[in-house]
C-alpha cells in the first residue's frame, strides 16, 4: 500500500467511528458533518480497529511517509 492508501485506510476508521477532524486534508476528504470527538483517544474503536489503525501508523513509520 503507498502512504496515501494507509493514511486513507486510517482515517476511514476514524471518520466512521465520528472523530473531528483538524487538519486541512482530513476536512477535505472527510468532513466534519457529523463527528462528535475531538480527541483521537475518545474516538470510540473496538479492539480490532485500534489494531488496524496502529499497523497503518506503523506502516507510514516504515515508508517514511510524511505527516
Amino acid at each position: 500500500m503507498s502512504c496515501d492508501d494507509l493514511w486513507y485506510e486510517r482515517n476511514a476508521i476514524f471518520k466512521a467511528a465520528g472523530y473531528c477532524f483538524r487538519s486541512a486534508r482530513g476536512i477535505q476528504i472527510f468532513g466534519n458533518a457529523g463527528c462528535r470527538f475531538d480527541d483521537e483517544a475518545d474516538v470510540p474503536l473496538s479492539a480490532r480497529q485500534r489494531a488496524r489503525v496502529a499497523e497503518s501508523l506503523a506502516s507510514e513509520r516504515r515508508l517514511g511517509c510524511g505527516p
